[in-house]
C-alpha cells in the first residue's frame, strides 16, 4: 500500500469499504471511479477465516451496489493469471475476459462486468 496509496478510495473518486463478521474485520475492497461510465474494483481481499464462506461474494455485491449507485454501468478489474480462486468467483459473479486496458506490473488477466 506504501508503493501504491489509495487515497483516491473516497470522496468523488472512489470508495473503499472492509468487511465485519461479529468483531473481526475478514475483508477489504474498493472502487475507483475511473470515468463517468467505468469503476475499477480494487483491493479486494478476504481473510483465509472468511474464505468459502460468500464473504467475497458479498463484499463485491456490496461495492457493486455503490457503482450503480454512482451512475456507472461497468465495473473492471485486472488481476494475476494465478489467482484461481478468486477468478472462479469473479467469472461466478458474471465477470468476462477482456482486452488488456492497463499496463500495470502484477496484471496478467482483465476482467469486466455490465452493471445495467
Amino acid at each position: 500500500m506504501v508503493d501504491e496509496p489509495s487515497d483516491d478510495l473516497a470522496g468523488d473518486s472512489g470508495r473503499f469499504v472492509v468487511a465485519h463478521a461479529e468483531q473481526s474485520v475478514v475483508g477489504c475492497g474498493g472502487a475507483r471511479f475511473i470515468s463517468d461510465d467505468i469503476a475499477e474494483l480494487t483491493r479486494v481481499f478476504v481473510d483465509p477465516i472468511g474464505r468459502r464462506g460468500g464473504v467475497g461474494a458479498s463484499l463485491i455485491g456490496y461495492i457493486e451496489n455503490i457503482v450503480r449507485e454512482s451512475g456507472r454501468s461497468r465495473i473492471r478489474l485486472d488481476t494475476r493469471a494465478d489467482l484461481v480462486e478468486a477468478r472462479r468467483l469473479y467469472s461466478r459473479l458474471g465477470y468476462v475476459d477482456v482486452p488488456a486496458f492497463n499496463s500495470e506490473p502484477y496484471a496478467e488477466v482483465w476482467l469486466e462486468k455490465q452493471l445495467f
